[in-house]
């Protein structure tokens, strides 16, 4: 809190000031800037003498102030590490800067700050001190009330804000133990404490859904819509009219039909396949109609801010949060069967070597035929004279017809050299109460791969219309992996005997090439984890840059518009295109762009700077904008549920404690190994400590621990034997310990012996890892994505997946 009773300039404030004249300037013409009155110069000349202090700025010859070389201040975004150090990730891409317990007290995990450089670690890490907070990411925090010896306090459910609130006055009907939202009142610096009130009382810790309700606010998922959005939606008719068929094409007579998951709640797809003759041969005529949102929902509205600022639909078990409200995402823009509804097509000619010879788009009206699950579609292609084709006789040739183009499509898919890794999905089966009774996989029959084919194409259709029309848009991009990355997974074969072709330019065929050579070896998982392990995450972008994992040239997200912002966008510069304008999504609320470019988004931008990548300017730059947002809310939503999944899972093995189970080493960092349990599909740690009396080496080429005395070797896909010996439902986290043998090669039984302490590796090693639902290596924080690249949209609730 100031020590002034009037507000003072920021430093921030100060310097821009002094950025702006570009000469040296005095007291009364800074205050005069800044609307500082002569009843308030004090303050500001403290602020100018600590701003001195600090090596900010200096005074020149004759007293004026001017900028001090600033080559040793660095600006950028603090990354905080539960042990309660932290990093400042620059803004300009350069190494990120340590930052000590001490400095940290000053700031919270997101804010933004300058820092001077004020040399290094002890393990040679440039090392700074934070002079000024430019942004505070935080307003509200969640976390648990506690009375300590009489004061309130709020301890963060984000570990990574490593500070208790102070909670300013009464927590009013909150009582102790119980989950809140804290808004902060002041925020912490290097003499006080942070201080806040209570504002939403969410419940007890174990209430049902309140692993949730924690996440939504913990990353800052929209979850109730503005009032504006609810009463534009109250407005929409609850069916098609008349007037609304204008200018579309009439496709009621064709039956299309929706394919999705069991407990689907929004159709946004319908398809249909009939053969036809190019030439002197057959082919297919596919028709993929998708939800006409852009129709119903105009930019700029409140509707569409709603939509923007979420940017997609979130999964988690048995709750949705959707992107639009429920009377579009599961009524008007939902193709439900036996009614009409308003759609975009696709409808593409596909040759019997599954090239697409020709495609068109058009709105159109549609009347699906029936709602059919991918259960029901794959018993039919298994037996066209089964009971479940009895019951659907009419649509079984219409079903063929699909097999028959998604049979083409795959074999070109093989031949273009697009890399299809092969994992397990699992799906969490709730009780009454929203708690976890059993984690299954996730069967993938050939229904699902049929619809994915389908919408591959249709979105390739999309990004070609795009490229044709030199319209600009947000692709969806998966740029080739990095140089760092090939060198590290290049090593790795280079150990296992094998040798991936292309240099530093792999392509996407050379990947599939090696994937289908070593798709019989025993050690084939580890291989493909490594090999995925390389690849970069997929983006949205206007700029075309083609999308390795699929071996597309150009590829855009086309047949999700319910779910997916970018989708709405495809749809509104194709209606465009068709009309013979061009979309500028200059009407729509930028506010929300630059609360999330001030954020987490911030790191795409310096990511994209230090790969040499220019900031587009004029119209395209609103367009990389929404890419930015549309990627990092994704990643948000990607982030908030997996941590419901990891709160469900700790919930679930609570009871399981002492427990023995077998499982494989999914993960090796510096501080222990993951291992994922057999059947339980849930992830724990054994910890260094736990694996004997060896110093323990960690070997990153071949993501191994190896004991430096016996030889024990501990990596990738090895099968152990654990025990549950502690579950920590606050961190997320697992503990395992390793109770029997492990695999042919004879690995002890851990624990400690007579000669001495416990196993250890001799580098330094992070205290705490991460949680046991995203095992990475521990240690330093990094800028960018170091995620497998997989465009599949992890669908959660039962939703397909669908790129």
């Amino acid at each position: 809190m100031s020590q002034f009773p009037y507000s003072i300039p920021s430093r921030e404030e100060i310097l821009g000031v002094l950025r702006k004249s570009g000469e040296p300037q005095d007291i009364a013409a800074i205050a005069g800037a800044l609307k500082v009155g002569t009843d308030h110069l004090d303050g500001l000349s403290r602020r100018l003498n600590a701003m001195e202090r600090d090596g900010q700025i200096k005074p020149d010859r004759t007293g004026l102030y001017q900028l001090a070389n600033t080559s040793s201040f660095v600006e950028g975004r603090v990354s905080s590490h539960r042990d309660g150090y932290g990093f400042l990730i620059p803004d300009d891409g350069t190494e990120d800067l340590f930052l000590s317990e001490k400095e940290m007290q000053k700031v919270l995990h997101g804010d933004r700050v300058q820092a001077r450089i004020t040399g290094t670690d002890r393990r040679g890490r440039p090392e700074g001190s934070i002079v000024e907070v430019i942004e505070r990411a935080n307003t509200h925090v969640i976390g648990r009330l506690v009375n300590e010896n009489g004061v309130w306090l709020v301890a963060p459910e984000d570990k990574r804000l490593g500070q208790d609130i102070l909670v300013q006055g009464s927590p009013g009907k909150a009582k102790a133990g119980q989950v809140v939202s804290i808004e902060m009142i002041e925020q912490p610096t290097r003499y006080s404490q942070a201080v806040g009130k209570v504002v939403e009382v969410l419940g007890e810790f174990d209430d049902p859904g309140m692993e949730i309700e924690i996440a939504v606010r913990k990353y800052g998922v929209p979850h109730e819509f503005s009032d504006t959005a609810k009463k534009l939606a109250t407005r929409l008719p609850s069916e098609v009219r008349p007037a609304d068929l204008d200018e579309r094409v009439d496709l009621r007579d064709i039956p299309l039909v929706t394919i999705d998951g069991e407990d689907a709640r929004d159709f946004d797809d319908a398809v249909y396949c009939e053969p036809v003759k190019i030439g002197r041969t057959t082919g297919f005529r596919l028709i993929v109609a998708i939800a006409d949102v852009s129709h119903y929902v105009k930019p700029g509205d409140g509707i569409d801010t709603d939509a923007l600022q979420r940017s997609t639909s979130v999964y988690f078990p048995r709750r949705v949060i959707p992107m639009l409200p429920e009377k579009l995402s599961n009524g008007l823009c939902s193709l439900n069967p036996d009614v009409d509804r308003l759609t975009l097509v696709c409808d593409a000619v596909i040759t019997s070597k599954g090239v697409i010879k020709a495609y068109q788009f058009y709105p159109a009206v549609i009347h699906s035929a029936a709602r059919m699950t991918y259960t029901e579609v794959a018993a039919i292609l298994g037996n066209t004279r089964g009971p479940e084709a009895g019951r659907r006789p009419g649509l079984v040739p219409h079903l063929q017809n699909l097999y028959d183009v998604f049979q083409v499509l795959l074999k070109a898919r093989h031949e273009r050299g697009a890399i299809d890794f092969e994992t397990t999905e699992t799906y969490i089966v709730c009780n009454a109460v929203g708690k976890i009774e059993q984690i299954l996989p996730r069967t993938r029959n050939e229904a699902h791969r049929v619809i994915e084919e389908c919408m591959l194409a249709a979105n390739v259709c999309a990004a070609d219309l795009l490229e044709r029309f030199e319209h600009p848009g947000v692709y969806r991009v998966h740029a080739a992996p990095t140089k760092e990355k090939l060198t590290q997974l290049r090593n790795f074969l280079k150990q296992q005997g094998l040798h991936l072709g292309g240099g530093d330019d792999p392509t996407a065929t050379q990947y599939a090439e090696l994937l289908n050579k070593v798709k019989d070896r025993p050690d084939a998982v580890l291989l493909q984890t490594m090999l995925l392990r390389s690849m970069q995450q997929a983006v949205y972008s206007p700029e075309n840059i083609g999308h390795f994992g699929l071996s597309y040239e150009a590829y855009a997200h086309f047949t999700s518009p319910i779910r997916r912002y970018p989708d709405l966008l495809t749809h509104r510069s194709i209606k465009a295109i068709l009309k013979g304008k061009r979309y500028q999504p200059t009407n729509i609320d930028t506010s929300v762009l630059n609360t999330t470019l001030s954020k987490s988004a911030r790191k795409m931008q310096v990511t994209d700077k230090a790969r040499g990548k220019k900031k587009m300017e004029g119209d395209l730059a609103i367009w990389e904008s929404l890419g930015i947002h549309c990627s990092a809310n994704e990643r948000r939503a990607d982030e908030a549920s997996r941590d419901v999944e990891a709160w469900l899972k700790c919930y679930f093995i609570r009871d399981k404690l002492g427990e023995e189970f077998t499982g494989t080493i999914s993960s090796v960092t510096t501080f222990g190994i993951f291992v994922q349990l057999d059947q339980l599909f849930i992830e724990g740690l054994v910890h260094i400590t736990e694996l004997g009396t060896d110093y323990f080496q960690y070997d990153e080429a071949r993501h191994e621990l190896r004991g430096e005395r016996s030889g024990i070797r501990y990596q990738m896909t090895d099968r152990v034997r654990v025990q549950v010996s502690r579950v920590d439902l606050d961190a997320r986290r697992i503990d395992l310990r390793l109770v029997t043998e492990s695999d042919a090669r004879g690995l002890p039984k851990p624990g400690r012996s007579a000669e001495g302490g416990a196993g250890r590796t001799k580098k330094p090693r992070a205290a705490e890892p991460k949680p046991a639902s995203a095992p990475k290596k521990a240690g330093k924080p990094k800028r960018g994505s170091t995620s497998p690249s997989n465009d599949k949209s992890h669908a959660r609730n039962g939703a397909r997946k669908k790129r």
